[in-house]
């Protein structure tokens, strides 16, 4: 998973600088899954060049394509835009298994609802509901995991408070790294067992 998905990323770049963000550089280290040094990326830039929707909850309808800037807004934007989610994509997802995250405001709950595909093996079921039961605490700490045969991954939803390091003053593009942090310390584990 993990250990496969960086060494692939490193021996695909073509020459001797390979910058990686912190949180794969140091797991590469750790793994030796490099043969030369490398350089670490400001974490800011993980999702410089993503792709982002903002969407219409109730249609799906795209209601505008968004620059990384508008990451900058604060995780509150949601408050006001209650009918919005976020739906967004990044070449980074890869590591973790995933192709996109979307995020929203729940209008019962009020949380901030994380919705994902995780491309993992239906075998891996005991371990992702261990890991997600131990690691979500607080307000929202349920999460929602189906299998889908169909598609061969898991849907995975969960409140973003739950998250360990949540906290209401965060910008949208800081939920998204702490929800990319929470799922590749989840891959790390799992890989572990």
């Amino acid at each position: 998973m993990l250990s496969e998905n960086i060494r692939k990323y490193i021996n695909g770049i073509k020459d001797e600088n390979v910058a990686l963000f912190q949180l794969e550089k140091e797991y590469a280290e750790k793994h030796q899954l490099a043969d030369i040094p490398l350089m670490e990326k400001p974490e800011e830039l993980r999702f410089a060049n993503a792709y982002i929707e903002r969407c219409e909850k109730e249609t799906e309808n795209m209601i505008r394509n968004e620059s990384a800037d508008f990451l900058n807004q604060p995780l509150v934007y949601f408050y006001k835009h209650k009918n919005e989610f976020i739906y967004l994509e990044s070449k980074w997802f890869d590591f973790i298994q995933v192709d996109a995250i979307s995020l929203e405001l729940d209008d019962v709950f009020g949380t901030y609802d994380v919705m994902l595909g995780l491309k993992l093996q239906k075998k891996f079921a005991k371990r992702l509901k261990e890991y997600l039961s131990n690691h979500l605490a607080g307000e929202g700490a349920t999460f929602d995991l189906m299998f889908s045969n169909e598609e061969g991954l898991w849907n995975l939803n969960f409140a973003l408070n739950a998250v360990d390091g949540f906290h209401e003053n965060m910008t949208i593009g800081e939920g998204y790294q702490l929800i990319y942090r929470f799922m590749f310390s989840m891959l790390e584990v799992i890989e572990e067992l």
